[in-house]
């Protein structure tokens, strides 16, 4: 058992997952803070096989995506489960186009949080 929430890998194998290390030395901060945001939902953890990662996507250079720990937060306030949340950053959506995971990166992540506050509620 981890000491931090994580879900099963539902993301598929193309998806690359950090190991929360390297996540922890991209964000140059000590692991048990990393942890705590995991504890916190300001990230999510999957487990792949016996190792955890966070998706590369959740993090922009030395810091992690602006717009992902407010769009989680959103979403479980509305109840979805972590799970829930994957799912919906990465599947395909034809009207955005493409994965919301990919629109949070470019011009369309305004349209992804209000997308997410529409259905959480």
């Amino acid at each position: 058992m981890s000491s931090f929430p994580h879900c099963p890998d539902i993301v598929g194998a193309d998806i690359e997952l950090l190991p929360i290390e390297s996540v922890a030395h991209a964000l140059d901060l000590p692991h048990s803070r990393v942890v705590q945001m995991l504890r916190d939902h300001q990230l999510i953890a999957i487990k792949r096989g016996k190792e955890f990662g966070i998706p590369a996507q959740f993090i922009d250079g030395d810091h992690v995506l602006k717009q992902l720990p407010g769009l989680i937060a959103v979403l479980r306030d509305g109840g979805w489960r972590d799970e829930e949340v994957l799912h919906f950053l990465f599947t395909d959506d034809p009207s955005l186009p493409g994965k919301p995971m990919d629109a949070l990166h470019g011009h369309l992540a305004r349209e992804v949080i209000r997308r997410a506050q529409a259905m959480a509620f």
